[in-house]
């Protein structure tokens, strides 16, 4: 299928300050709650890692104070909001920002850090968006394939990247780049710090008001223009990202808005992109979380969240990964928390949503609708999918709904899922495609999704091209199974070869394989699985867990490491049989 015409795609951009406009005074966006957290990283102790915060741990490290113009903690009309993002792009312009630079950003989410990214790419920039928290060597990687020329981050992360604050880091296993070093000019969130680079612009001073600015002035619709970078798996040698475009992420908001309203009176309270501009776009309010805040270890704290008055309204929508879905509906059943009858719908996405879970969901919050999404970095979304429609799924396979208005897909010769739309972004320095190969085995399944008069032999190839995509009556998409050995964590996708040999490469290593261990809501607990060399000493396990912070990216640390006599075979070529490993692990 042809790419669309870029003169056809909506903007992200003008859709966004077009709402501003319309909207006026009413409320937009509200940051979240005073809280002491700078960074989110892993933190190793020998055998014992744990993710945390480096304010939890160094006790200097405390980030922006509240009330300060880079720290807006309450709540910005859709005027407000639209003023912001034209002062932030006419400051970085006179600043002597060019169009086409790329901006490595890394400021937790907030109000403020919305504008930025917004008024960024109104200055005719592009977001590279980035965890500081990879390893050193992979942010280089990374940071060299992206080629910036700005770099954006909180004064804290300038502070621990320099000394002492360095070395004090390091001893406390958290090993951050040095952001101060970057040949780049500077944007720092938050007060000076020692470390900060003198220069550094404050994202105070482009936040302030223009002189004279016409409140509404608009912008020209530019809809091929790089709008963010967001980076996928690769290693050190090969880092990959994708790029949306302007086009592309407007593209993206009229699709999810096929399934989900999100206009006036609407309130969605996520720190989740996807859901938040949507609700922006479409004259609704966007509230934030605390930055870092896990619902799965605090069901009331998103309780609360949920149910505060905040512009005098409750929460609508939110989005949850399945995880967190199920603790808070542990809490909910045990009757130690209560959502507010005010939400309509849950979205729910980054795992496979099961049957079990959300027949819980129904059973638990019966006036919520629970919208499970499909889709991936380079394509989103793909697919929505109702609680009752995968409920009335009678199997085999994950229904995850039929493509989205927009959206085709079809099964190739292989059985993987290939998707496209307008709505798909491209690799960074590689050719663009009408098309995505997936990591995901599927079919496409008339009979669940309408008209199966042209649809074709669904074993075989068919697609929605052919047999109608959902404007035309079109199949669902059924997976089952991978094509890759992709793990999911929470949030993270985990790609086992990645790691594999650097961990099989380490003294006394045999052989070493990432399994995941699926759980009743289909999230992985990722086991590394050793086979010892002959001759090792005992504490293969000990020493492993102690060389893996610098072998493997933080996202992607097992949850345990196991010593196995034999990994099982399969097939005439031998092959690791992944499937008996994981059954074998879950007797144990």
């Amino acid at each position: 299928m042809a790419d669309p015409s870029a003169n056809d795609l909506p903007d992200l951009l003008v859709a966004v300050l077009a709402a501003a406009d319309r909207y006026g005074d009413a409320p937009a966006l509200t940051g979240p709650p005073p809280r002491r957290i700078a960074f989110r990283g892993t933190l190793t102790h020998g055998r014992n890692a744990f993710r945390g915060t480096l304010a939890e741990h160094v006790p200097a490290f405390r980030g922006t104070r509240s009330g300060r113009p880079s720290a807006f903690r309450g709540t910005l009309t859709h005027a407000q909001l639209g003023e912001r993002i034209r002062a932030v792009a006419t400051h970085l312009t006179r600043a002597g920002f060019a169009p086409g630079e790329r901006v490595l950003f890394s400021v937790r989410p907030s109000p403020d850090s919305v504008v930025l990214a917004l008024g960024i790419v109104a200055a005719g920039g592009t977001v590279v968006f980035v965890d500081p928290g990879v390893g050193p060597a992979l942010f280089a990687a990374r940071t060299e394939l992206a080629a910036p020329g700005w770099a954006a981050a909180e004064s804290v992360l300038y502070a621990a990247g320099r000394r002492p604050l360095r070395a004090l880091a390091r001893r406390r296993g958290v090993l951050l780049p040095d952001y101060a070093g970057l040949p780049v000019r500077h944007i720092r969130a938050g007060r000076w710090l020692p470390g900060v680079p003198r220069n550094a612009i404050p994202l105070a001073a482009l936040l302030r008001p223009v002189p004279g600015a016409e409140v509404g002035a608009g912008y020209e619709s530019a809809p091929d223009q790089d709008a963010v970078v967001v980076f996928t798996a690769g290693t050190t040698a090969a880092p990959r990202a994708v790029v949306h475009t302007r086009g592309s992420l407007g593209a993206a908001l009229d699709v999810l808005s096929t399934r989900c309203a999100l206009g006036p009176g609407s309130r969605v309270h996520t720190d989740q992109f996807l859901l938040g501009l949507p609700a922006l776009v479409d004259g609704g309010h966007w509230s934030m979380p605390p930055y870092g805040f896990a619902p799965a270890a605090r069901p009331d704290e998103l309780a609360r969240g949920l149910g505060a008055e905040v512009g005098g309204q409750r929460a609508t929508h939110t989005f949850l990964v399945p995880a967190d879905l199920a603790a808070v509906l542990d809490a909910v059943e045990r009757r130690e928390v209560a959502l507010p009858d005010s939400l309509r719908q849950v979205l729910l996405g980054a795992a496979p949503v099961l049957p079990p879970l959300l027949r819980r969901a129904r059973a638990a919050l019966p006036g919520v609708e629970f919208l499970a999404v499909y889709g991936m970095t380079e394509i989103l979304p793909v697919a929505i999918a109702t609680a009752e429609e995968k409920l009335a799924h009678p199997g085999p396979g994950d229904l995850v709904g039929a493509p989205l208005p927009g959206v085709h897909a079809r099964i190739d010769d292989e059985g993987r899922l290939v998707v496209g739309g307008a709505n798909l972004g491209h690799y960074l320095g590689e050719p663009r495609r009408s098309e995505h190969t997936t990591g995901d085995l599927a079919r496409i399944d008339h009979e669940e999704g309408g008209d199966t008069e042209n649809g074709g032999d669904t074993e075989n190839g068919g697609d929605t091209e052919n047999g109608g995509d959902t404007e035309n009556g079109g199949g669902a998409i059924v997976l089952h199974g991978r094509a890759t050995d992709m793990l999911i964590r929470g949030r993270t996708n985990i790609y086992p070869g990645l790691h594999e040999p650097a961990v099989a490469a380490l003294p006394g290593v045999a052989q070493a394989l990432l399994v995941g261990v699926p759980d009743a809501i289909g999230d992985d607990r990722v086991v590394l699985a050793l086979v010892a060399a002959p001759g090792t000493p005992p504490g293969l396990a000990d020493r492993v867990w102690a060389a893996l912070p610098a072998l493997v990216d933080a996202a992607a640390l097992p949850d345990d490491v196991v010593l196995v006599d034999a990994v099982p075979v399969a097939g005439r070529t031998r092959k690791p049989d992944r499937a008996a490993l994981v059954r074998m692990l879950r007797q144990r």
